[in-house]
């Protein structure tokens, strides 16, 4: 990762300290609420401690008529609640190019600074986004005293966003991770599917037909959907992993189809996602299900390190091979077992985790 000092120094005294590594919380479940819905506001303080990620929605969902309501909701509900040591606190500003982003970072920053832990920046098209960004946090932290930096979060939503991924990934000390926003990508590409993340049944390879038939069009051939975000979300992992930051599946919007929801999460996770965004209470379950290792595995990662402990080059495992590159799998896994355990009991308990047991 690039040094801090590349892209801001301290401004005054109390300004942030240079940042040199990314914190590795959990954030398995990024939890969006409209703070100017008061229904869903009056729900913050009893989910603080059950999620990861609690962020205030300042963009998108919010109407242009009350947007001003939503900020200084933000500010009122992060005044009144202690989020505890276990839930961070995240905001999505509205676009860079839109007339309330400098009010909503002027104003969190300033007045909430110190509960903040990431700010959201949608539409990224390129580094010089983040710089600009990257900046203007420096100062107003400078302004608040803040001796904490505020991080920054990307959500990939343009074509060009997507094909400068690796430069958006390190453009600053500050960026946290990057989303994927699909609804937003889809229409900036001209895809033509009307869901929100997900597939689609027209996205699919069929089987060929059976040996010695001639009319295939006629003939019983297998299909088999597929998924239309894989290269999106492989590529924008890669560019996390580079540069040691955190990727995310965005938003599943089919709030029904639990198992279709579980299934993308499922995906993502398998190709390097650490987390996922829940737009109902139903999904955080889902996502806190599936961004956890199961205990098998968990309990395998820990038999592979047994075995391979002390530089074994390659054993046999239940008839399967397990050398170097299975080692270092297997350590992915259980760093992060280790880490979700630490602040999640039953997890603890489900792995068998103690302070002896990494």
């Amino acid at each position: 990762m690039r040094s801090a000092k590349d892209f801001f120094k301290p401004l005054a005294v109390g300004a942030p300290a240079p940042i040199t590594e990314v914190p590795a919380r959990p954030s398995r479940m990024i939890h969006f609420f409209d703070p100017s819905n008061e229904k869903m506001a009056a729900k913050v303080p009893g989910l603080v401690g059950t999620v990861d990620v609690l962020l205030g929605n300042l963009e998108d969902a919010v109407k242009a008529d009350r947007k001003e309501a939503a900020r200084l909701g933000l500010v009122s509900i992060a005044r009144a609640t202690d989020f505890g040591e276990h839930t961070q606190l995240w905001t999505r500003v509205n676009s860079l190019d839109s007339p309330w982003v400098l009010d909503d970072l002027t104003t969190l920053v300033t007045e909430i600074g110190d509960k903040l832990d990431v700010v959201m920046v949608p539409k990224v098209q390129g580094a010089e986004d983040i710089h600009y960004v990257d900046r203007l946090l420096a100062q107003l932290e400078a302004r608040a005293g803040l001796t904490r930096p505020i991080l920054v979060h990307a959500i990939l939503e343009t074509a060009r966003g997507m094909a400068n991924v690796e430069e958006i990934a390190a453009a600053s000390p500050r960026m946290q991770g990057i989303s994927l926003g699909p609804a937003d990508l889809a229409a900036d590409r001209r895809m033509k599917t009307t869901r929100v993340g997900g597939g689609h049944p027209g996205y699919l390879v069929r089987q060929d037909p059976p040996a010695g038939v001639e009319d295939g069009v006629h003939a019983d051939r297998a299909v088999y959907q597929q998924d239309l975000w894989h290269y999106t979300i492989a590529r924008m992992v890669d560019a996390c992993a580079m540069h040691g930051i955190f990727p995310y599946y965005g938003p599943f919007g089919d709030i029904k189809d639990v198992v279709a929801c579980e299934d993308q999460f499922r995906n993502a996770f398998l190709l390097g996602c650490v987390g996922a965004w829940s737009l109902h209470p139903v999904q955080i379950d889902i996502a806190k299900r599936v961004f956890s290792p199961s205990a098998e595995d968990v309990a395998h990662a820990r038999r592979v390190k047994e075995a391979m402990g002390d530089g074994t080059g390659a054993v046999m495992l239940d008839g399967k091979m397990e050398d170097d590159a299975s080692l270092k799998q297997c350590l992915v896994i259980l760093e992060l077992a280790d880490r979700l355990s630490s602040t999640d009991p039953e997890l603890a308990e489900l792995y068998g985790t103690t302070p002896e047991t990494p």
